[in-house]
């Protein structure tokens, strides 16, 4: 994901700096794309990844579930000659938007992106005052439903599982409290009770806020089920031989990317103490380094870089296995369709 929001004027989370392509050598290192091959983006945003692989020769089908974004990708389309097709797609569906002999490449940049974080209509970042919104496809649940309809414990679970927020109980009860009286409308609005609850301290480096405002993001769009079904999907998708680079910025999204790619390395199962019942054959061999994270310079010159980590792997021949979304551990939250209920 992006730097947290409102972290400073000068980061990707609330300040003006535009998106920049995070790893972009490293991935493309990862992702080998020349002519003749196939690669699917899965989170073209500003299309960093997608212009530099075309620059490689390759073909791209970029998905993305922010119309802005396809909107503003219609120049680079017409620009290329056939050779790129966008497409308005959540990245979970990608197998469906895949070429029916395989990709031979997919690669997901996981978050929210600098332009939406810089839009203050958006919702995302308290940096600048909008509509408590932060939905990356415009329709849905907003943050507003959330925090304005979720009971409390519910609240205390979103914030503390998705936004590793300490003061979960305590922000959560001023909320209730607040909301009874008025309706949270603004970022501004809910980042101001926030401070006031958990005011910052002199050695804090973020805003009191930012947690919660990553938490509220990651809810209203699923980004973590989201980010697993894809992994499925490439799965999937991709021929053998085919590369999946995955680029994540939070704790989260990167266990989730780990714990994909360590079940498909192929294991056996059953115990010390009994025969092996059955062999798995991986679905996935790992390319270069189990993670890469990005250099000094790069971090220094791309604040949004500092958190960011890449794992790849390349697919074998062995068929895909089952989408079994329980190897991730994930908890159940509250259904964005009975918030309150």
């Amino acid at each position: 994901m992006a730097a947290n929001p409102g972290e400073g004027s000068t980061d990707a989370g609330g300040g003006p700096v535009r998106h920049i392509p995070v790893l972009l050598n490293e991935v493309l290192t990862a992702l080998e794309p020349a002519a003749g091959k196939v690669i699917l983006d899965g989170t073209f945003g500003a299309g960093g990844y997608t212009s530099a692989i075309l620059s490689g020769g390759a073909e791209v089908i970029a998905l993305d579930r922010d119309p802005t974004a396809i909107s503003g990708g219609q120049a680079m389309v017409a620009a290329h000659g056939g050779r790129l097709k966008l497409i308005h797609s959540q990245f979970s569906l990608l197998a469906d938007h895949a070429p029916a002999a395989g990709l031979d490449g997919v690669v997901l940049d996981i978050g929210v992106s600098s332009m939406q974080i810089d839009e203050a209509d958006r919702g995302f970042s308290f940096q600048k005052n909008g509509p408590l919104d932060m939905r990356m496809s415009a329709s849905g649940v907003s943050a507003a439903d959330v925090v304005n309809r979720a009971k409390v414990a519910e609240l205390i679970r979103i914030f503390h599982f998705l936004g590793e927020e300490s003061q979960s109980p305590r922000i959560a009860h001023a909320i209730e409290k607040r909301r009874a009286e008025k309706p949270f409308e603004t970022t501004r609005d809910l980042a101001g009770l926030i401070e006031i609850v958990t005011p910052r301290k002199m050695k804090d480096k973020i805003h009191p806020a930012t947690r919660v405002f990553q938490a509220l993001r990651i809810f209203v769009n699923d980004e973590l089920g989201e980010l697993a079904q894809a992994l499925f999907a490439a799965e999937q998708a991709l021929k053998p031989g085919g590369r999946l680079v995955v680029v994540t910025f939070h704790s989260l999204e990167d266990r989730i990317v780990k714990t994909f790619f360590s079940d498909r390395a192929g294991k056996a199962s059953g115990s010390r103490h009994m025969p092996i019942a059955h062999e798995r054959a991986a679905t996935f061999d790992r390319i270069g380094k189990p993670m890469v994270s990005a250099s000094d310079a790069e971090a220094e010159l791309n604040p949004r870089a500092r958190s960011a980590k890449l794992r790849a792997g390349l697919r074998t021949t062995a068929p895909a296995e089952a989408a079994d979304m329980s190897i991730f551990g994930l908890p159940n939250l509250a259904s964005l369709g009975k918030l309150g209920a």
